[in-house]
């Protein structure tokens, strides 16, 4: 049995896909039961469980023979470094308690780097706390998902402007399509290895870097309209994040976040990641996330 944490996701439900397409029994684990009935119909057991109570975690991977975790950014959270720190000392907990024969944990790129990353941080943490648990350890860091822009898709589409923490907006950074995140994931968990003195350590990102400039165009292609990148003066990033609705704390974890990314810091491990690449093009990508505002806009 496969145990997916967070399948109604965008990396979970892809993950589990291609688990259930390879004909595997799979546990989904579900914070929201109104996601129940999709999973069934996929042929799954399903569990639901919130990732801050170690009880419900522990029922969760019994029987396991695989399990993915991950530690989700909260929303509309006043303090989210405490709510993930509660969710990993469950999952630790539950985890070293029945350690199951393998463990894939959804981690980020910068992950090894000690120091104040912003949210970042938190997955150095979280690998931290996973590593002394007796299993075949698997860290899989992703690059940024390139979900994330469709927070400021309708800023860009109604405005023409595409507003960005990235500087400068010419620079090349690595980014990924959550799915192929999934896909990666599910490979990994079929292709655990024996043994070994350490987590095996995997990055992933899309097939090729990506510039916001170079995210501006596409979208307008995709939309049929000219958009312009535009870089948010570093002294406006505290100030927009709180009218986007962030709680200070959150906003002071992804203006820490972006100063460290923007020195060049966030990248893969030098000597130390396996690397491997997803399929979706930022064409493709962004036409989806396009087609799926103009229907619900």
């Amino acid at each position: 049995m496969f145990v997916i944490f967070g399948a109604s996701g965008n990396v979970g439900r892809s993950t589990v896909t291609a688990l259930r397409d390879a004909g595997h029994s799979v546990r989904a684990v579900l914070r929201d039961t109104r996601h129940r009935e999709r999973f069934v119909q996929l042929g799954c057991d399903v569990a639901i469980a919130d990732l801050t109570d170690a009880n419900a975690i522990a029922a969760a991977i019994d029987g396991a023979q695989a399990v993915q975790i991950l530690c989700p950014v909260p929303t509309a959270d006043p303090d989210p470094a405490a709510t993930m720190t509660r969710t990993i000392d469950a999952a630790t907990a539950a985890l070293a308690a029945n350690p199951p024969p393998a463990l894939l944990a959804l981690s980020d790129y910068g992950a090894e780097l000690e120091g104040n990353t912003g949210i970042t941080r938190l997955f150095h943490d979280f690998e931290e706390r996973l590593k002394p648990i007796p299993t075949r350890l698997t860290l899989l860091r992703s690059a940024e998902h390139l979900q994330n822009w469709a927070r400021v898709l309708p800023v860009a589409l109604g405005t023409g402007v595409l507003p960005s923490f990235h500087h400068p907006v010419g620079k090349a950074f690595p980014t990924v399509w959550a799915p192929d995140v999934g896909v990666v994931g599910a490979r990994l968990l079929l292709d655990a290895p024996e043994g070994g003195s350490g987590p095996r350590i995997v990055s992933v990102e899309g097939p090729r870097r990506v510039s916001v400039t170079a995210i501006a165009d596409t979208l307008g292609a995709a939309a049929g309209r000219s958009i312009v990148a535009h870089e948010l003066p570093r002294d406006t990033w505290n100030a927009v994040l709180l009218r986007a609705g962030l709680s200070e704390r959150h906003a002071q974890l992804i203006v820490d976040l972006y100063d460290v990314h923007n020195a060049g810091v966030i990248d893969v491990e030098a000597d130390v990641s396996e690397r491997v690449y997803g399929t979706t093009t930022l064409e493709e990508a962004l036409a989806v996330l396009v087609r799926a505002h103009a229907a619900t806009a």
